[in-house]
């Protein structure tokens, strides 16, 4: 075999078809090549709601999706990130009303630690202490959600828009919103990563005492 014959062989690539995860009901993410089936690991693939719900009202809604196991022919993901897109963001802010928002970081049911921001948007002008009222407000459901639930079953309560729900209806009582929103929830851990971080902190805390005693 010739060498021109070897290297065509070695930049030879593979098509795989990306898959959703299956609490996005395993829909095709569209085609990815490679080499090699280790090169897929980690590569990230993003699309809109709209994309895999064949709903145009969508698709203000970016899905961010990382591969993490590869078949014969499959790349399979796992959702890493929930945001909206600017343009939607910005319409609806009004003049003369109230943009509150929130970051929290929580630990859901099965260990996996998410970033959450949602955001509140009022009809008319808030004073300082209804805007920390509605702040709180925001920040104890995101909390409750994620001690309530498993990482898919938070991830489906975002996109599926329930959580947001859930915050407008118990926010408007404190002040009159136009809309709340999630405008991004980010994966940050695995439950490894978690446990290790965790490790690692009770590792520290004890070199610390024995420096003391």
């Amino acid at each position: 075999m010739s060498e021109r014959s070897v290297s065509r062989q070695k930049q030879e690539k593979r098509w795989y078809t990306v898959l959703a995860p299956e609490q996005f009901d395993r829909r095709e993410l569209g085609t990815t090549p490679a080499d090699d089936p280790e090169q897929l690991y980690d590569r990230t693939i993003e699309t809109t709601l709209g994309d895999l719900t064949d709903d145009a009202g969508e698709n203000s809604t970016k899905l961010t999706f990382r591969i993490n196991d590869v078949g014969s022919d499959t790349a399979y993901t796992e959702f890493v990130k929930h945001e909206l897109t600017r343009d939607y963001l910005r319409s609806l802010v009004r003049r003369g009303s109230s943009k509150v928002a929130s970051y929290e970081t929580v630990l859901t049911t099965d260990d996996y630690r998410m970033q959450v921001q949602p955001v509140a948007f009022t009809t008319k002008k808030a004073d300082h202490s209804q805007e920390r009222a509605i702040r709180k407000t925001m920040t104890d459901l995101v909390q409750s959600a994620a001690e309530e639930r498993s990482f898919s079953e938070l991830v489906d309560s975002i996109v599926g828009g329930r959580l947001s729900s859930a915050i407008y209806n118990e926010a408007k009582t404190i002040y009159p919103l136009r809309r709340v929103e999630i405008q991004k929830a980010t994966l940050e851990a695995h439950p490894e990563e978690v446990a290790a971080e965790e490790e690692a902190a009770v590792d520290v805390e004890e070199e610390d005492l024995a420096v003391d005693e």
